[in-house]
């Protein structure tokens, strides 16, 4: 019995900790007849991180790199000369705050003293948080043709680390949808 009661424990300790951990969404859209395999060298278009005033410049290398990792595992390499395939990155990092709205049921007044007393429903901050969205678009050099784009969002960690473990996620998500 005593047995059973750990496994369940463990289980819902489980179930709770993924149930904590932020939701990566993706999606993906390539032109017909798109296959990585045709392409074999890539480079990022420049970039300024200062220029866009979220101050994330140690993400975009991150950023960068992770992105670098997933195409070179696919069979690309790197160049500075000449690519097959330029790399646009677009990155927005907004501010969001989630609210709930109040229940006379289970937010009742604490005093109603007055005859003329109303009571009104109005929204209540329950957390403020970060969202990000980035957006990857890989264009074929040649012809200067967007081939394939891919976005990948969700509500972003705090700390730094966590949210370099998310980037890595975000965008093993995100290229596995290039292996379709």
């Amino acid at each position: 019995m005593k047995k059973s009661f750990n496994v369940l424990y463990l289980f819902l300790l489980v179930l709770l900790c993924a149930a904590c951990s932020p939701v990566i969404h993706t999606s993906s859209e390539s032109v017909d007849n798109f296959k990585l395999s045709d392409y074999k060298t890539f480079a990022f278009y420049e970039t300024d991180a200062s220029r866009t005033g979220i101050g994330y410049s140690t993400q975009l290398n991150y950023i960068e790199n992770e992105i670098a990792r997933q195409l070179e595992q696919r069979g690309l390499s790197r160049t500075s000369t000449d690519p097959d395939l330029l790399v646009n990155l677009g990155i927005v990092v907004k501010d969001t705050t989630q609210t709930r709205e109040t229940n006379i049921l289970t937010d009742p007044p604490f005093y109603i003293g007055q005859r003329r007393y109303t009571w009104k429903s109005h929204e209540v901050v329950v957390r403020r948080y970060k969202e990000g969205t980035i957006s990857v678009d890989l264009v074929a050099n040649d012809k200067n043709e967007l081939v394939w784009q891919g976005v990948a969002e969700g509500a972003m960690e705090e700390k730094t680390e966590k949210v370099q473990e998310q980037i890595r996620k975000g965008m093993e998500k995100l290229f596995s949808e290039l292996d379709k």
